[in-house]
């Protein structure tokens, strides 16, 4: 007797692969997908299915984006070893930042064993390393970012500017601010100091959206949705207590008419 397929709900699938059902949609819009239907109409994923999505999940650990992805998919060329180099670029950059995490790690450990206090710019330091080294996006956050950024939009305010090089120097200094915000969070929103930090933060977010009202739109809803989701809150590229102090901060200010 032969053994029937197993037919899994959306819900079932994204559990088992470790992703969301928003994930799923995303892909399915991409053309990556086509989920089988019940007579009710409910989504069904089957052995084909499963198995394009183990392939979508590995190409996306590699670096591609999801129009690569579809295009490998649908037999159109794409410059796999490209890719693959941007991978080793980003992997030797991340070991990099790991050693030196391990390193600042070790020596604050060496003067709290000697009974030392550590200076706040070393706490600093530290923060920023690993937060550095410890953010990856996971598919649930990249799906959040292909739903609402347009890619498109960026790569014409962009015109061959957005390098991997250009995005490790963005990634550093993205992680200094997040560390100050992080050591900032729970005093004063209105502080001359977060107020500063504020300022510089809104120039990072400048920098990339060029002053653009839709592609700003788009990030900060992007943000909004995701610390409001709490399968996606913990995925952020940082805590929902920096998004809440920089909230604050935002609106202080504003008020103070900076």
């Amino acid at each position: 007797m032969s053994r029937q397929p197993a037919y899994r709900t959306a819900a079932e699938t994204a559990r088992r692969l470790g992703v969301t059902v928003r994930a799923l949609r995303v892909y399915e819009r991409h053309g990556l997908l086509k989920p089988g239907r019940t007579a009710a109409g409910w989504r069904v994923y089957g052995p084909e299915e499963h198995q394009r999505l183990h392939e979508v999940l590995a190409l996306k650990r590699l670096g591609l984006t999801l129009g690569q992805i579809a295009g490998l998919l649908k037999g159109r060329a794409v410059d796999l070893d490209r890719v693959l180099a941007l991978q080793e670029e980003e992997l030797a950059l991340r070991k990099r930042h790991v050693d030196r995490a391990l390193t600042l790690v070790r020596r604050a450990r060496a003067r709290l064993a000697k009974g030392d206090a550590l200076p706040t710019d070393d706490l600093i330091e530290l923060t920023k390393e690993t937060v550095m080294s410890d953010f990856k996006p996971s598919p649930e956050f990249q799906a959040l970012v292909d739903k609402h950024v347009d890619t498109d939009r960026v790569k014409a305010l962009h015109p061959g500017e957005w390098t991997p090089e250009k995005q490790a120097e963005a990634s550093a200094q993205w992680a200094e601010l997040i560390a100050e915000a992080e050591r900032l969070k729970a005093g004063d929103p209105g502080a001359p100091e977060a107020l500063d930090l504020c300022r510089r933060w809104n120039a990072m977010v400048g920098q990339f959206t060029r002053g653009d009202a839709q592609l700003s739109g788009q990030v900060g809803g992007m943000y909004r949705e995701g610390f409001s989701d709490p399968k996606t809150a913990g995925q952020m590229p940082f805590s929902g207590e920096v998004w809440a102090f920089m909230g604050e901060a935002q609106k202080r200010l504003k008020a103070a008419g900076g």
